[in-house]
């Protein structure tokens, strides 16, 4: 059992949902992209810019002694690196609109920041479950942009991301990495921040 709670919280790690997202919108709603046509070459972009730099700055962080643990049990252990990478994703963001001309692309990583950047502010005073926040922020962003398809292609994806959000949340309980209200807390910031992000900027 632990095994699997583990397996389910490294595969849905927090930094991979954005590169999630972007690969259902891609195959299931690529009209939210335009003018850009689905891409492999986006998604490699959003892969390497919202995961993989943020991870070898964990591991920079995690050589240079900063913090003793890469799952970060303490609170306090989780505000530097949480800086860093609201300052990496405010950094992509703002490359996005510098160098990419595509509006709702753009949008939707100003959403995701959105959550980057209030998980750390929050974690200054809280310990959240940012495993549940990225969850349901992206059910939070996905509910709203089932309204843009027709034939609602996005509807059983949004419907498996809601069953994936319990079971990760259920996983973190498993592994005691955090309390009812830490995971709670996490949920409701996610998807409160998901869902009004797109109803404000759509």
């Amino acid at each position: 059992m632990k095994t699997a709670a583990k397996l389910i919280s490294v595969v849905f790690h927090p930094l991979l949902m954005t590169t999630y997202l972007f690969v259902l919108l891609t195959y299931f709603l690529p009209v939210i992209l335009q003018p850009a046509r689905p891409s492999l070459w986006i998604i490699v972009l959003i892969f390497v810019t919202t995961f993989a730099l943020p991870t070898v700055n964990f591991l920079l962080l995690k050589l240079t002694g900063s913090i003793q643990d890469l799952s970060m049990p303490d609170r306090q252990q989780r505000i530097l690196p949480f800086i860093f990478i609201s300052a990496i994703y405010i950094f992509v963001t703002l490359m996005f609109y510098w160098k990419f001309p595509i509006p709702n692309l753009l949008r939707l990583m100003v959403i995701v920041t959105t959550m980057v950047v209030a998980a750390t502010i929050i974690t200054f005073f809280y310990k959240l479950s940012i495993h549940s926040l990225a969850m349901w922020g992206a059910v939070g962003m996905m509910l709203p942009m089932n309204k843009v398809s027709e034939v609602n292609s996005l509807l059983m994806p949004t419907a498996i991301v809601i069953v994936l959000a319990g079971l990760v949340m259920s996983s973190r309980l498993s592994l005691n990495a955090h309390t009812p209200r830490e995971v709670m807390m996490g949920s409701v910031a996610g998807f409160s921040i998901g869902f009004f992000g797109m109803i404000i900027l759509f």
